[in-house]
């Protein structure tokens, strides 16, 4: 039972025991139940309002801190896909040491920041660890350091599939469901700490759908599951640049 409820119903229940024991005048009951009736109306509505901003707060949280989701065939994938694939390939092969858990690649029209899921997600999970937010935190005072255009997150897996029942209960979809959920809470988690806008964000899910190696490796599998961050030149169009359609 709700506080407003106790209350008004003990002082329904205190108004009729001064009425059954004479204390209070029929005219005196009168006012105190209009009085009663009013306390439980300005309750009523208290109580409807905290709802209707809890469910606010749900809804905010859902949206994604209010950034775009696009989908996948809206990424600017073309004819250049492959192509894009293979220089971002060459460029890590070409690091001289292996792939860090955050790796920035300058490329056509800006910078990518590699940054592998093991940092920041537990295995299967969309929610980010403590290191992880940190991680970002991080990431995104550096991102606003300099003058910077849109800002793509992109979510990669390996080739497995989705099996652990409350993985697949969550993520339902699969792969590419769950790659979109890990990218919209590293865009939620940059623009949380005001320093990236959320209107400068855009995220994409490609779930196993552009792998950096062939899936068939530990290792492999471990490169393809990661978090790609594109931040585009400032004077870059607004429209997906070639650089960024992997």
């Amino acid at each position: 039972m709700k506080l407003s409820q106790v209350t008004c119903t003990g002082a329904l229940a205190l108004a009729c025991l001064f009425f059954s024991t004479g204390c209070v005048t029929q005219r005196n009951y009168d006012d105190l139940s209009v009085s009663l009736k009013r306390a439980q109306q300005d309750l009523y509505e208290r109580d409807a309002r905290i709802v209707e901003l809890q469910n606010s707060l749900a809804t905010a949280k859902k949206s994604g801190a209010a950034m775009d989701v696009a989908r996948l065939q809206d990424a600017g994938m073309d004819g250049d896909f492959d192509q894009r694939i293979s220089e971002l390939q060459a460029k890590i092969d070409g690091l001289g040491h292996p792939l860090g858990d955050i790796e920035r690649i300058d490329v056509e029209g800006g910078y990518v920041l590699v940054v592998q899921d093991k940092i920041l997600f537990d295995s299967g999970s969309a929610d980010l660890s403590g290191d992880g937010k940190k991680a970002l935190d991080k990431v995104a005072g550096e991102i606003e350091a300099q003058p910077h255009g849109r800002i793509w997150v992109r979510g990669h897996t390996d080739s497995d599939r989705v099996s652990k029942p409350s993985t697949k209960e969550r993520f339902p979809h699969g792969n590419l469901q769950l790659s979109t959920a890990r990218a919209v809470e590293v865009a939620a988690q940059l623009n949380s700490s005001t320093k990236v806008k959320a209107s400068d964000v855009v995220v994409v899910g490609y779930g196993q759908y552009a792998p950096l190696r062939p899936n068939d490796s530990a290792e492999n599998k471990r490169l393809n599951r990661r978090v790609e961050i594109f931040v585009s030149d400032k004077n870059a169009s607004s429209a997906v640049p070639a650089a960024a359609k992997k």
